[in-house]
């Protein structure tokens, strides 16, 4: 029974291992040939020219160059068997590349732009000192008015413009035919209130503008309880209730301990 059935293993382990060797090392086809062209350069008239190696022939020039065989004899006078004679270093003319003319450089179009006018022209800086009850660096209209008393001072960058004008309590202070430039707005707060925001600023000044600003200050030592109505701070707090109050924890505390102290006897 072995016998019968060993040429059968046999045979099967044959397949297994050549499937196994073709799976390990795969046959790899070999990549068809590839050919190469010679390309030359052109000589500076334009002529491509090849010169002949050792070994060359007729046929072997004209597929390294891509060029045909007859176009290579008609360019080179080789007829009948001229091919045979083809020596080393002899130099054949493969073709002539016609050189194309240099275009010059075009004309670019400039535009004239005229000239820029400087404008010279002025502007107009308003800056209102409002009494800001509620204190919010906000006007109010019909509640919070013009506030007297104050100062607005106005000084250009370069010492241009220098001024100061007092402020009333009916409007805005104005400060007319200002040259274009950067300013320095800062304002002097009257006797007896308190700037609710910052009481100076840089700003640019453009000519043929209007720029208005605005300064907020309040009363010192006044809140506001109703809008209109400022009502004087004071301070309600006492000390001798504090005191009473730890007093009466610290009695609290003695009492319970002396309690709990009773119930243990």
């Amino acid at each position: 029974m072995l016998k019968k059935v060993f040429p059968f293993i046999f045979i099967v382990t044959l397949l297994l291992g050549i499937a196994l060797f073709r799976v390990a090392f795969p046959v790899i086809a070999s990549p068809d040939s590839q050919v190469y062209y010679f390309t030359p350069t052109p000589q500076p008239d334009g002529r491509i020219l090849y010169t002949v190696k050792d070994g060359d022939t007729c046929t072997s020039i004209s597929l390294l160059n891509n060029v045909s065989l007859d176009q290579l004899r008609l360019l080179n006078d080789l007829s009948g068997d001229a091919c045979l004679f083809i020596r080393t270093g002899q130099l054949l003319l493969l073709g002539v590349v016609e050189k194309q003319p240099t275009a010059g450089p075009l004309a670019t179009a400039t535009s004239v732009l005229p000239s820029p006018t400087p404008f010279n022209g002025t502007a107009d800086l308003c800056v209102l000192l409002f009494n800001d009850i509620d204190g919010n660096a906000l006007v109010n209209e019909g509640l919070e008015t013009a506030l007297a008393g104050g100062a607005i001072s106005v000084t250009e960058r370069n010492g241009k413009v220098s001024e100061t004008e007092k402020t009333n309590a009916v409007e805005e202070t104005c400060f007319s035919e200002l040259p274009e430039g950067d300013y320095t707005i800062s304002v002097a707060i009257p006797e007896g209130y308190n700037p609710t925001m910052r009481t100076s600023i840089e700003l640019k000044v453009t000519a043929g503008d209007t720029t208005k600003v605005d300064f907020g200050a309040q009363i010192s030592g006044n809140i506001v309880d109703e809008p209109g109505t400022p009502v004087e701070v004071t301070n309600n707090k006492s000390p001798i209730l504090g005191i009473l109050g730890i007093l009466v924890v610290i009695a609290g505390i003695v009492f319970g301990a002396y309690a709990l102290r009773l119930q243990k006897k």
